[in-house]
């Protein structure tokens, strides 16, 4: 028996062998074939250099007729999309600007003429907001944005007078300017400019500001008596902010929202002492400025994340534009002192801080003008400006041609600053 088992043992064990050897025949045979079949794969994917180049000018081919293809078919609708002018109505156009220009009986200054038309185009929006600027115009007013122009440092206006005559008066003399520096002061009669007569405001400008020399002889008149001195031109930084100190209240007075107010703000905020607990922001007879300045001096009160001002497209779409920075430095009360006068930008700032700071506005109620425009230079110098949204208060609230109602109604214009001073101890 035990043989019989041996030997069964045997067989079986040639029986596995035999099998084990047949699989491993198999395998072998199948890396084989893959080996073989990978081999034909590789053969296939591999181009000659010049087979390769013929694929990619083909490809860049097909790429090029099919865009210009997407781009001609879609040519008319972008153009109706963007609401440019259609060729009939400017080839109108341009048929009256020839004939005026060859055909006039007076010879017409070309670059005028078409200011004239772009003038007329914003006239007929009838929105006092929306409006064309002429370079002097546009000058003074970038000038002012700026916060900083070449000159001698002096704001002026011309009067009427009761026989119709024209005076030239100084109306402010900036801080720290060669004409402060000269001795020039508000109230001063500007007669002539070296030796020129003076004919208006405009005429001393383009002297001095547009001119090239580095002095001019200024002859005015004081308290009825001629002067004369020389004053140098230069750099003038316009100070759009002034301060003052009413015991434990900071006194901080805007003028206008230029591009230098943020820092001259921050700079007066970080000048008042620790016992400095309250703060009076005047914007009385500010009429506004950069909106973005507004935003950022209201970004220095206002909480991070909340609402400083909406604003609201033509198709009534909002965008919120909420606080970033965080607040620069904590007062316990704020109060913001508003007139008649008070409009645009100084309306933001003064809502951005009653309704996301907690503020009391005092005076009597702003202006009322809850519109956004943008600017727009022409080749000529002169701008155009138009109104492309309303604005909201962080509560949403519009106060276009309404103004804003003061929560302590101060009618006394002396005793506004006292008032407002009061409100905050």
């Amino acid at each position: 028996m035990k043989e019989i088992k041996d030997k069964n043992e045997t067989n079986e064990n040639k029986i596995e062998k035999e099998t084990k050897k047949r699989t491993i025949r198999k395998i072998k045979t199948d890396l084989n074939k893959k080996e073989s079949d990978m081999k034909v794969v590789n053969k296939s994917v591999d181009f000659s250099l010049l087979e390769v180049v013929i694929i990619i000018l083909i490809t860049g081919i097909v790429v090029s007729i099919t865009s210009g293809l997407i781009i001609y078919n879609n040519y008319e609708k972008l153009n109706k999309e963007e609401g440019s002018i259609s060729q009939s109505d400017y080839d109108e156009f341009k048929k009256h600007y020839n004939k005026i220009i060859n055909n006039y009986v007076e010879d017409v200054d070309k670059d005028k003429l078409l200011d004239a038309a772009i003038e007329g185009m914003y006239n007929y929006l009838g929105d006092e907001y929306s409006m064309y600027l002429n370079t002097d115009d546009t000058d003074s007013l970038e000038e002012q944005l700026r916060g900083e122009y070449t000159g001698v440092g002096i704001e002026i206006r011309t009067d009427v007078l009761s026989d119709g005559a024209l005076q030239t008066v100084i109306n402010r003399v900036f801080a720290d300017s060669p004409a402060e520096k000269a001795g020039l002061k508000a109230g001063d009669i500007l007669i002539k400019v070296d030796d020129v007569d003076v004919v208006d405001a405009s005429s001393v400008a383009d002297t001095i500001k547009k001119g090239n020399k580095e002095t001019y002889d200024i002859t005015y008149i004081r308290d009825g008596k001629e002067n004369k001195l020389t004053i140098k031109r230069e750099k003038v930084f316009i100070n759009s902010v002034n301060s003052e100190i009413y015991g434990n209240v900071g006194y901080i007075k805007i003028d206008t929202f230029s591009s230098t107010t943020k820092e001259q703000m921050i700079r007066i905020i970080n000048s008042f002492d620790k016992n400095i607990k309250s703060l009076v922001i005047d914007v009385r007879d500010n009429t506004g400025g950069y909106l973005t300045t507004a935003y950022e001096v209201a970004d220095l009160f206002v909480e991070k994340g909340k609402v400083i001002y909406q604003l609201k497209d033509r198709d009534d779409k909002i965008t919120k534009y909420t606080a970033e920075s965080g607040v620069l430095r904590k007062f316990d009360k704020i109060a913001v002192l508003i007139n008649e006068s008070s409009a645009s930008a100084s309306e933001i700032l003064a809502l951005a801080l009653k309704e996301s700071a907690g503020a009391k506005i005092v005076g009597v109620k702003s202006f009322g003008k809850g519109t956004v425009q943008e600017t727009d230079v022409l080749s000529s110098g002169a701008m155009v400006k138009y109104t492309t949204s309303y604005w909201l208060s962080p509560n949403g609230n519009s106060i276009n041609k309404e103004g804003i109602k003061p929560d302590v109604e101060v009618q006394d214009v002396d005793k506004q600053i006292n008032e407002a001073v009061k409100v905050v101890k």
